[in-house]
């Protein structure tokens, strides 16, 4: 106890994202003013991919929702927006139910906690992450179905310098939440695969092609299930479109996503 106290002294608890002091809460070693500063996605949203109707970085003021007590979802908020063909959509993989995320990654506090994760070490921050996904609203179908959580997997290189999966650690924030199992060992890397950071839409969609299997022993397991991919960032959907095709080709019967933050791709830029 004396110990305790003398760290404490010498070493003040700090939020792992602005190194501003701070006494860990529920939401672990993320301060209020950080979390504060999470931009939400822009309404409407698309029920199926729950992506912007419009452009990430065109900032629209949030839909007013109808006064109804039964609205749960973003789409349900606004109604005509489900009239207009969504442009995301189509390059989602067909077996793809619903995707869903928490924050934008072109502004706010989202790409400072996913960098803290994901490459300075700070795994309690996905404690915060995981809270807040856990939040989202999903179609009833999936609520009622899903079976588990799939983090997607790192390659045994990546794996090896980073110490931990960033995905993995959001899953099992996550599952508690949703009373869910998380299934690490359904998918597996088969190779590594470049960083997705600079690469074109169709150049990410070759990079992670074939990259990923469901061992032959978990393929039984997996029959007829409805699981939930698990990732920090989605930009083009080239990772879970990827990974989506290899469970369904091992058996699963539908998928779903649900990741931390969601990132314009090279092609959803503002049109003037």
């Amino acid at each position: 106890m004396m110990l305790a106290g003398l760290l404490q002294l010498l070493l003040p608890a700090a939020c792992a994202v602005c190194r501003a002091p701070h006494e860990p809460t529920q939401d672990g070693i993320v301060c209020g003013s950080c979390l504060s500063r999470l931009i939400p996605l822009t309404l409407p949203l698309c029920p199926r991919c729950g992506h912007p109707r419009y452009s990430l970085s065109v900032p629209l003021a949030p839909v007013a929702p109808p006064k109804t007590a039964h609205a749960t979802q973003p789409s349900d908020r606004a109604p005509a927006a489900r009239e207009a063909p969504c442009a995301w959509c189509p390059h989602l993989h067909p077996a793809m139910r619903a995707v869903r995320s928490v924050t934008r990654m072109d502004d706010g506090s989202g790409p400072a906690l996913v960098h803290a994760l994901k490459y300075q070490g700070w795994r309690g921050v996905a404690v915060a992450m995981g809270r807040r996904m856990a939040r989202v609203p999903w179609p009833d179908d999936v609520l009622s179905e899903r079976t588990a959580l799939v983090p997607i997997p790192l390659s045994r290189t990546r794996l090896r310098e980073r110490g931990y999966n960033q995905a993995q650690c959001l899953a099992e924030v996550l599952s508690p939440l949703w009373h869910c199992p998380v299934w690490s060992d359904v998918l597996v890397r088969m190779r590594d695969t470049r960083s997705q950071v600079r690469l074109t839409p169709s150049e990410r969609a070759v990079n992670v092609s074939r990259a990923f299997a469901v061992p032959a022993g978990r393929q039984a397991q997996l029959r007829g299930a409805h699981l939930v991919l698990v990732d920090d960032v989605v930009t083009t959907a080239a990772t879970l479109n990827a990974a989506a095709e290899a469970l369904v080709a091992g058996g699963a019967r539908i998928v779903s996503a649900v990741t931390f933050g969601r990132a314009p791709d090279p092609g959803d830029r503002a049109s003037s």
